[in-house]
């Protein structure tokens, strides 16, 4: 039986994800699949490998969040205040 973060490390490895589809498809909260997260990136920078963050955008100004490094998903757009965010998405390459 594999554990959470391998079967989270399998699927990012073979496509990209948002943590609401890698929630449902484990059938974990969303708010877990933060926390494994950041321990993931660890992990599989000990493997040579790397956790693409591909940035959450504000679907009003199309503000792109591409300096934050923070893996949950920003509440609202610095720029215009929307809170018409599209989430983050994560791959493992």
């Amino acid at each position: 039986m594999q554990t959470i973060r391998k079967k989270m490390i399998e699927l990012l490895e073979k496509r990209e994800m948002s943590a609401r589809e890698i929630s449902q498809t484990i059938k974990i909260r969303e708010k877990e699949v933060y926390a494994h997260l950041s321990h993931i990136s660890r992990s599989v920078n000990a493997q040579r490998k790397k956790l693409i963050i591909i940035p959450a955008e504000c679907l009003e100004c199309r503000f792109v969040f591409e300096k934050r490094k923070r893996f949950t998903r920003p509440s609202r757009c610095p720029h215009c205040k929307s809170e018409h965010i599209r989430n983050p998405a994560y791959r493992i390459d």
